[in-house]
Formats: structure tokens, sequence, C-alpha cells
């Protein structure tokens, strides 16, 4: 089995619900992306996957969340943009794409600092 991961990152505003301290107040975080996927088989290539794909699709999804107010957007019109929540968004939505037989994401982690992190796998 191998596991490939990327790192890459987002901008953007948020503020916590329910939440009983300075975070439900507006404020913004340069979030932290790192994605790993596995794979059982290497192509012609040698590769799992190229990692210019991994990075092109993660990125192309990440531009729907930079720079933007994350309460405002339908994922978390029902749930609280915590890193947490972040973090399962980016899994289903990377799953639509690398969820196969040969290639499956394994977990995200979103980091909102340099000190604290969620991870969310299955």
């Amino acid at each position: 089995m191998f596991r490939l991961t990327i790192h890459t990152a987002f901008a953007a505003a948020h503020n916590l619900i329910n939440y009983q301290g300075d975070c439900e107040n507006l404020h913004g975080h340069n979030w932290k992306v790192e994605v790993s996927i596995t794979t059982n088989e290497l192509d012609k290539a040698g590769l799992g996957i190229d990692f210019k794909i991994l990075k092109r699709e993660t990125n192309d999804l990440l531009k729907t969340l930079d720079h933007k107010y994350l309460n405002e957007l339908a994922p978390f019109s029902e749930v609280s943009p915590s890193s947490e929540n972040i973090a399962r968004y980016l899994y289903h939505e990377l799953t639509k794409i690398f969820g196969s037989d040969k290639v499956k994401v394994e977990m995200v982690t979103v980091w909102e600092s340099d000190f604290a992190a969620a991870s969310y796998y299955e």
C-alpha cells in the first residue's frame, strides 16, 4: 500500500456558531490543508497518482472556499465552519473525485494555525 500526501492552503473568514468565546466573532485564518490518498497499484510510470493531478483537483476545490466568508457557503449553512467540519467537507468532496478501487482518500487535515489541526477520515 502506498500513501501520497500533498500540502496546500487557502484563506477565508468564518465565525463559529454556538461557541462561547472570541471565535464566535468574525475572524479569519490562513488554513493549511493536507490531503493523503492511498493506492495499492502503481501506473506504468511508477506513480500511484500524479501529484500534479492531486494538487490541481484539491486546489480547484479550495478555490470555492478561498477568500470567502465560509458561513455564507452552502456546505456550512447548517453546520459551523469549524476546522473539523471543513476537513469533513473536503474529504467527502475529494472522495467524489478520487474514490475508486485503485485510489482512496485516506485523510484530510486542516490546520487553522501552526499549532492546531483537525483531521477527518473514514
